[in-house]
């Protein structure tokens, strides 16, 4: 995985509350965004990445950030450093957006969902710190702000996350993409939402931290149901062609740049009034010099992050931010910035890899379908 490597000593690192558990079932521990993560289990990152695209996976995202937001007009003012539309957001509807920067640039992609009373988000691991900071000051003399230290985030990804969530609790069999509620599970109150981002129909589930390892060990009880890493993780979000923080967006990518412009709501874009919105503004109407896109590469080697991407002539066009080898599809695949004009799909590029230069084509993303539920 990307920016993942094992060590032996985690003793400096913090600790999910599913620390235990992971350790219980001989989890390969490796240091993530300050945290002692399981990269994978005993059957591998492949068998996982398998198993969670035919049955369901149970993965620990308890290393991201929690926090909600609440009081008079608080939609209003969220929208000030999002290009998103927060104000028709309805209750116990949840929306993927972008935190801004004054140059245009993304500082965190996050889920925001409204709860009625609070607006409840999920920020990136290795973001939230900057991310806690950059909306506290917005928010300071305005409205309330809180971050939530005391919880813990499961996914349940794959094909039967629904019909295993309905036996546990029945009430989330009506839920679809992009909702969220207060569900008790078993006596647990905790947040759920109809999301994840592997592709696959799934949850989150937010639950108090020192009630999260009885929440996962009711959810593995199911036979459909494994423990997934985060080799897997990355495996699969890259075949459902999500982005990654700090590979295919940082501060210094635009929502424009990165196919992202859906993210960028009608409203916003006719009015503004968010951060960085003359910038994002300006390359709706003229357009930019790169965009994200999939790449293939021909053969079976993976090109990986800052591979160069070459023109049919030879010219260094562009670089690949993130690359692996599908398990899904059995072949190399990638993502990467290319110059707008060698971004249309069907173009052929070079890779070069260790000083040789590799076929490759422009694919349009994703490259396994999405099979959220509508």
């Amino acid at each position: 995985m990307v920016g993942v490597k094992e060590v032996e000593d985690l003793t400096e690192l913090k600790k999910t509350p599913l620390y235990d558990l992971h350790i219980k079932n001989k989890a390969k521990m490796v240091p993530f965004a300050g945290y002692a993560m399981p990269v994978q289990y005993q059957d591998g990152i492949v068998a996982e990445h398998n198993h969670c695209r035919k049955y369901a996976g149970l993965f620990d995202v308890s290393h991201m950030g929690q926090c909600c937001f609440f009081g008079k007009n608080v939609a209003k003012i969220f929208e000030e450093i999002v290009p998103s539309d927060f104000v028709s957001l309805s209750e116990g509807k949840q929306k993927y957006t972008l935190l801004t920067n004054q140059y245009g640039g993304i500082e965190d992609d996050l889920m925001v969902a409204n709860l009625g009373d609070y607006y409840y988000a999920v920020v990136n691991a290795s973001r939230k710190d900057n991310d806690f900071a950059y909306m506290n000051n917005h928010f300071s003399g305005k409205c309330d702000f809180e971050i939530w230290a005391d919880r813990a985030l499961l996914a349940l990804q794959g094909p039967y996350a629904g019909e295993v969530m309905a036996k546990i609790v029945p009430q989330t069999i009506e839920m679809k993409f992009m909702d969220a509620a207060r569900i008790e599970i078993e006596g647990l109150k905790c947040i759920v939402t109809r999301t994840g981002y592997t592709g696959e129909d799934g949850f989150e589930i937010s639950v108090k931290a020192d009630k999260a390892t009885e929440l996962a060990e009711l959810i593995l009880k199911d036979d459909n149901v494994k423990l997934i890493g985060l080799g897997a993780r990355d495996t699969l979000r890259l075949e459902a062609g999500l982005c990654l923080y700090g590979n295919d967006i940082n501060q210094h990518t635009s929502p424009i740049e990165a196919n992202l412009k859906w993210a960028v709501s009608k409203s916003r874009r006719e009015n503004g009034g968010f951060v960085g919105d003359k910038v994002i503004l300006q390359q709706l109407e003229s357009g930019v010099s790169k965009l994200l896109v999939g790449v293939k590469p021909v053969g079976k080697a993976p090109a990986r992050a800052h591979t160069p991407i070459l023109s049919s002539d030879g010219i260094v066009i562009g670089e690949i931010t993130s690359g692996t080898f599908s398990p899904t599809l059995s072949e190399p695949i990638a993502m990467g910035y290319v110059n707008v004009r060698h971004a249309n799909s069907g173009t052929k590029v070079f890779l070069e890899v260790r000083g040789k230069q590799m076929d490759a084509e422009v694919v349009a993303l994703p490259f396994v379908a999405h099979n959220y539920k509508r």
